[in-house]
């Protein structure tokens, strides 16, 4: 008789729900429409290779997790060493936890929505992390709280500005309108680096384990069937990120018809509101994006609480880490969104390579025997090259020359790429050669 236990189909939709509500913040909802404005007529290529870095890899961080049978990350990033096992999610855990992310939600949609309303930003804050902060202590809680309330709110408020958008139409066409130089040349390309500014690979590394703990929560014990529910899951929480994506990016091109080019997705947002609903809109939107920001920092804080209680001190102390981070970013959020960007913007060209190369090696892990070779040449050939990404976003650029001699794709913003080709090719080459001693 078999008694595995196996998930419905309304409980699938829910941790599907619960997934999009983490991913989902509002620097999602700004990008998106920004590149819509910008890429004008080349909307559709730019479109492909924005869903290609911020839908289809962030699936695969998620099934890199829920199919390879390990309890955290700090476990699969142990396959490259013992040192990385402890640096690499820590450093990206506190990247986008409470250096940056985190408070970036808390500012974010205080200047989208509140900067001009009088309010000041640390009351709003305060106010911010308190529900963050309330959300948080509950984290077997959190399929509720996202999955099933906060999200299917944030839902609704988004559609109904995209069916808004396409029932008033701003424009009647898209074709007239211009790029910007930007997306003139490679459209694709643009799209493709835009994606990382969503930062959905490096969460999709912790919230993964967030969805393998929620599925064991309602009883899934194979492990082959969590790896699957885990898979699906994210493929329904990944479909409808691309249909947002889609109408957020559309929405934006058509605004040209009606709002100017916005220097940000944020300003470009509030003038598209404005104009569909008048004062109305600046309510809508304030609900919208705080919406999109609070289920996002719910999720960052769940995530990267339990993975530094699992690490460091056990259960017991999941209270204090949430109190901790949610108190270190209340304080950073205070020093305003333009400097948290300045500040991420570095550490985030180092860490989505890796976590790319992670990703993709956890998901091939089979073919190569999990040989820890590959592993370490793969990781160390892509740090190297990344280190150059970072040093250029720092605004050290006087390795640029050298840089743009050694790595193809590297003024594309893609410098990693062929030397992570190269290091996986010499750790198979170097597995190969011990197995023929």
């Amino acid at each position: 008789m078999d008694c595995k236990r196996k998930l419905s189909f309304a409980n699938r939709i829910a941790v599907a729900s619960m997934l999009f509500g983490m991913f989902f913040g509002a620097g999602n909802l700004i990008f998106p429409i920004h590149m819509g404005q910008a890429a004008g007529a080349n909307m559709l290529p730019a479109l492909l290779g924005f869903l290609i870095t911020a839908v289809g890899m962030p699936l695969l961080s998620v099934a890199a997790l829920g199919s390879s049978h390990v309890d955290s990350l700090f476990e699969l990033a142990g396959r490259v060493s013992r040192f990385y096992r402890y640096a690499f999610p820590i450093v990206l855990s506190l990247a986008i936890g409470p250096c940056f992310a985190i408070p970036r939600c808390a500012t974010t949609s205080y200047t989208i929505a509140f900067a001009n309303s009088g309010l000041p930003l640390v009351v709003f804050s305060a106010a911010f992390f308190l529900l963050v902060l309330a959300f948080s202590l509950k984290p077997s809680g959190i399929l509720d709280s996202i999955g099933r309330f906060l999200n299917p709110a944030f839902l609704l408020f988004f559609l109904t500005l995209i069916l808004f958008s396409y029932i008033h139409p701003m424009s009647p066409s898209l074709a007239g309108f211009e790029s910007t130089a930007e997306y003139s040349a490679y459209p694709f390309i643009k799209g493709l680096i835009e994606g990382y500014n969503t930062m959905d690979v490096l969460a999709g590394l912790l919230f993964g384990i967030v969805v393998v703990d929620v599925l064991k929560g309602l009883g899934l014990e194979d492990g082959r069937e969590i790896a699957s529910a885990t898979v699906v899951s994210g493929i329904y929480c990944c479909l409808l990120m691309a249909l947002i994506y889609a109408g957020g990016t559309i929405m934006g091109a058509s605004s040209r018809g009606a709002v100017e080019l916005s220097a940000n997705g944020g300003i470009a947002l509030a003038d598209i509101c404005r104009h569909l609903f008048s004062r109305g809109g600046v309510v809508m939107l304030g609900l919208i994006v705080t919406l999109a920001c609070l289920k996002t920092a719910i999720g960052l804080v769940v995530s990267i609480c339990g993975a530094f209680d699992q690490l460091f001190t056990g259960s017991k102390h999941y209270n204090t880490w949430a109190v901790s981070f949610v108190l270190f970013a209340f304080a950073i959020s205070n020093f305003g969104l333009d400097l948290i960007i300045a500040l991420s913007l570095p550490v985030l060209m180092l860490l989505y390579p890796l976590a790319i190369v992670l990703t993709l090696l956890a998901l091939s892990n089979n073919l190569f025997g999990g040989r820890r070779e590959v592993y370490v040449s793969t990781t160390c050939f892509a740090f190297a090259a990344a280190l150059f990404d970072f040093l250029h976003a720092a605004g050290v650029t006087l390795l640029d020359p050298v840089a743009n001699r050694l790595l193809p794709l590297y003024s594309l913003g893609l410098g990693w790429i062929v030397p992570a080709l190269i290091g996986f090719a010499v750790g198979v080459l170097i597995v190969g050669r011990k197995q023929q001693k």
